[in-house]
């Protein structure tokens, strides 16, 4: 955890296009360190996952860092959605090939990548803009507009319960970063402020509670996404902050491993609030 601890250090501090890269793969590796998350792969187990483990994430998120970096150049240089989306493809088949096929992070390499584009155009143009709000004017329109991935889960979720997905966020500058998981990380280190294990627990049952998770929908319908929230809201009636959270927050893991529930999109999202949460104070 020593890169983890470097990167905390100097918060503010402008990054070069590697270390955008770095920051973006460690966000994503902080993730996967982070237990109890409900129904999520962590270092202790592979929760509702049959499919991957802790070591198959950490070297996906090491896979692709490069890429990052590679979108952060490309922002830097005003790059269209064209080319993001072509750096994006070649990360996803890169993943693929690190994973034998398996689909460890398609939604962090779609929003983890647009945030490292705007963080690269901010550092170029110099300008205090939040990322989000860059994704939005820069590429909200084409993100929209732009082909869409009939067979993903998510988007399969989507059409059939209504709900936006991760198009409709990126597009919208990333409410759900900014708007629930950032306040949530805040408040949470005024609750645990010794313990980031902690606060990314509570930061993931807060975006659990309030985000429209497809990936929820797509495992266990609404119901499934009924319970999910529920059971995380009723978790942060008390938070990390009280006695025994760690076996509260472990029960409702093992319940979603029975149901079979995997909030993977709230999993990107806490990994893009990690991200921005480094470089905007």
């Amino acid at each position: 955890m020593t890169s983890a601890l470097r990167w905390q250090s100097r918060p503010g501090r402008a990054l070069d296009a590697e270390e955008l890269g770095h920051l973006a793969s460690l966000s994503l590796t902080l993730e996967v360190e982070t237990y109890p998350k409900p129904g999520l792969v962590s270092h202790v187990d592979n929760g509702a996952h049959r499919d991957m483990d802790a070591v198959m994430l950490c070297l996906s998120a090491d896979t692709l860092a490069p890429f990052f970096s590679e979108l952060a150049v490309a922002g830097a240089e005003g790059a269209g959605m064209n080319r993001l989306r072509a750096i994006g493809v070649a990360a996803e088949r890169a993943m693929l090939a690190a994973t034998q096929g398996v689909n460890t992070h398609r939604g962090a390499i779609f929003g983890l990548g647009l945030l490292c584009a705007a963080a690269g155009y901010r550092n170029a143009v110099g300008i205090r803009k939040s990322l989000g709000r860059l994704v939005s004017e820069r590429w909200g329109h084409d993100i929209l507009s732009g082909p869409v991935s009939l067979r993903s889960h998510g988007a399969v979720a989507g059409r059939r319960y209504g709900a936006g997905g991760a198009r409709v966020e990126a597009a919208d500058g990333f409410p759900s970063v900014y708007d629930i998981a950032l306040p949530a990380l805040h408040a949470a280190r005024e609750l645990a402020p010794n313990d980031e294990e902690a606060v990314r627990v509570e930061t993931c049952m807060r975006l659990i509670a309030e985000v429209t998770d497809t990936n929820l929908l797509h495992r266990g319908g609404a119901e499934g996404l009924r319970f999910a929230q529920e059971s995380a809201a009723s978790f942060l009636a008390g938070g990390v902050g009280s006695l025994g959270w760690r076996e509260r927050a472990a029960e409702i893991h093992r319940a979603f491993v029975a149901r079979n529930l995997s909030p993977g999109g709230s999993a990107d999202l806490l990994a893009m609030a990690l991200f921005v949460d480094r470089l905007e104070v």
